[in-house]
């Protein structure tokens, strides 16, 4: 049965599904519950069915999915902050890169952890992760202090080696969702 619109916001959807309880939603969450009561795509299930359809999908996924793929759709996408820093840990250990460690710390956590336009640490209420400005200073990633052009290197590497990882997760993802035929369009 068709319930979901597209592999992407099904992906985050389904990643929130560990880090959403009953008493409080996201605003995103409160869109999709009122197309629902609206008579939008779907409307025949009721919000705690469809909470539960994420869930399963969000278990078929961690099942089916290799550790890599499972940990880089986590780190980029899940609200969860727990599994999200867990997940960050599992694809440093999978990152080959000639970097020194915490280079490949800070690049694999600022690639999972975008710098966010507008929010700096302690200056507004979020529930997200929200690192200090100054992680993002490449500088810092590096204390033998290597050429600019050594770190960018490295970076790109590093940077390139998780979006191909994220691709492949991405594209089984959308394999096992077109299995299970959830999309409204599929036949």
């Amino acid at each position: 049965m068709g319930m979901y619109k597209d592999v992407m916001g099904t992906l985050v959807r389904v990643l929130a599904a560990d880090n959403i309880d009953n008493s409080t939603k996201q605003n995103w969450q409160k869109l999709i519950d009122a197309e629902l009561q609206s008579g939008g795509q779907g409307a025949g299930i009721s919000v705690r069915d469809k909470f539960d359809y994420d869930c399963c999908l969000y278990a078929l996924l961690h099942r089916e999915l290799a550790p890599a793929q499972w940990d880089v759709l986590v780190a980029k996408y899940s609200t969860h902050k727990a599994n999200k820093v867990g997940a960050i840990g599992g694809l440093i250990s999978r990152v080959t890169s000639p970097a020194p460690h915490l280079f490949v710390y800070k690049a694999v956590t600022a690639w999972a952890i975008p710098k966010l336009r507008g929010v700096q640490e302690g200056k507004r209420s979020t529930d997200m992760i929200v690192l200090p400005a100054e992680f993002y200073d490449m500088n810092t990633w590096d204390i033998e202090g290597k050429p600019e052009s050594t770190r960018r290197r490295w970076k790109t590497g590093i940077a390139k080696c998780l979006e191909r990882l994220e691709e492949g997760a991405v594209i089984h993802a959308t394999e096992i969702f077109d299995r299970e035929e959830i999309f409204i369009d599929a036949a």
